[in-house]
């Protein structure tokens, strides 16, 4: 596969929210995101969608999620460069696949590399989500194996789905919670500096870094109207 990147700062969409253009988006205390809209080219795109729908070997495993067995909201894959730490999280440890298996990803890994000089990725978390009732829900990607300041890379194909961030509760108004403070007398600064929301589309490509992981939590909601299927991939660094 011929993989083509779309030229960043080039876009003939009128709507800032939708074009080519980079966007970077400062959370403030060493926390950014960057959202690219259109990083992989649309036609190309569907050409990785067709691959990874068709040869990914797809599981649906059983996790444990506050002490409850259930089955994982979405369909999943690991991909991980040799010799590193084991994944495990919610108690499923995946088995970690090679990237000589799926050739095409290392070109999609190639790409992401180059729109983020400095930045190097070993291991990849494929995530396939078949319609509207499968999610993730609110998590920080914390682990010790990612290191202290984590740089997440999502490369999203097919369906739109949206992203939210909001920041994780401070110690202060945890404290109040436990000590009873009544809701109505609880801290109201909730604003739109604590929470975004962004539109995966075809296509894009959004980068965590900095402290994110730590002072932030990220989910994608279900939604009823998202009726098609949606492949994620996220790019991490396991130190």
């Amino acid at each position: 596969m011929n993989l083509k990147m779309t030229k960043e700062y080039e876009s003939r969409n009128p709507n800032p929210n939708e074009g080519g253009k980079r966007q970077s988006i400062d959370l403030g205390k060493g926390s950014e995101v960057v959202l690219i809209p259109r990083f992989l080219a649309f036609d190309e795109s569907w050409k990785w969608f067709d691959y990874l729908n068709k040869e990914i070997p797809w599981t649906r495993p059983t996790i444990r999620v506050f002490g409850r067995s259930c089955v994982q909201p979405r369909d999943t894959c690991y991909v991980a460069s040799a010799g590193l730490p084991e994944l495990s999280y919610s108690g499923y440890q995946p088995h970690a696949y090679s990237w000589d298996e799926f050739p095409p990803l290392k070109d999609i890994l190639e790409a992401v590399h180059k729109a983020f000089p400095g930045s190097y990725f070993n291991s990849l978390l494929l995530n396939r989500y078949k319609g509207g009732n499968d999610y993730v829900g609110w998590h920080a990607d914390d682990e010790k194996l990612y290191g202290s300041t984590p740089e997440i890379a999502s490369v999203s194909l097919g369906c739109d789905r949206e992203f939210l961030l909001k920041k994780k509760p401070s110690k202060m108004s945890q404290d109040k919670r436990v000590e009873g403070e009544p809701p109505s007398k609880r801290s109201k600064k909730n604003n739109h500096s604590d929470q975004h929301s962004f539109t995966l589309k075809h296509g894009s490509l959004l980068l965590m870094r900095g402290h994110t992981q730590r002072d932030w939590v990220h989910s994608v909601p279900k939604r009823a109207k998202a009726e098609a299927t949606r492949i994620n991939l996220t790019f991490r660094r396991v130190v």
